[in-house]
């Protein structure tokens, strides 16, 4: 292990860069400042913005034409299996986020939430099927 890396944590290895640990103690505290100002540029996070990895909340009408064109996307096969999963579950996500957010209680948002949790890997019957289902209930409100 380079002299470079060790001494910054317990077992070496890096902690926050490059900083010489065979300098004086005194020359890694600028790596200490840097954490310390990165903290606080955090400053105080409420609740809801601690939470990671919620959907975002778009216009409802946005989030049904998203869900469309995943939709769409799904039975036409334009991608592979796992990006179609891929924009299909997130095209789910962010329905229910935007039903929630709007105060939709349509049949669209009820197939959009039991979606949601869905878990495990979608097979390519369930994903038609949601599809299929996701263009019926869709199409009076994209005005198709």
């Amino acid at each position: 292990m380079s002299k470079r890396w060790s001494g910054l944590r317990p077992g070496g290895g890096p902690l926050l860069g490059p900083c010489p640990s065979s300098a004086p103690s005194t020359a890694a505290w600028p790596c200490w400042a840097l954490l310390a100002l990165a903290l606080l540029a955090l400053g105080p996070l409420r609740p809801a913005a601690a939470v990671v990895g919620g959907p975002k909340a778009y216009p409802y009408e946005q989030a049904v034409g998203t869900s469309l064109k995943a939709a769409e996307a799904v039975l036409g096969r334009t991608g592979t299996e796992t990006c179609l999963r891929g924009k299909l579950t997130n095209a789910m996500l962010g329905l229910s986020a935007s039903c929630e957010a709007s105060g939709q209680r349509s049949a669209l948002c009820q197939l959009a939430d039991q979606a949601a949790v869905i878990t495990g890997l979608w097979s390519l019957d369930a994903m038609d099927d949601t599809a299929r289902q996701v263009i019926k209930l869709a199409a009076p409100v994209a005005g198709r």
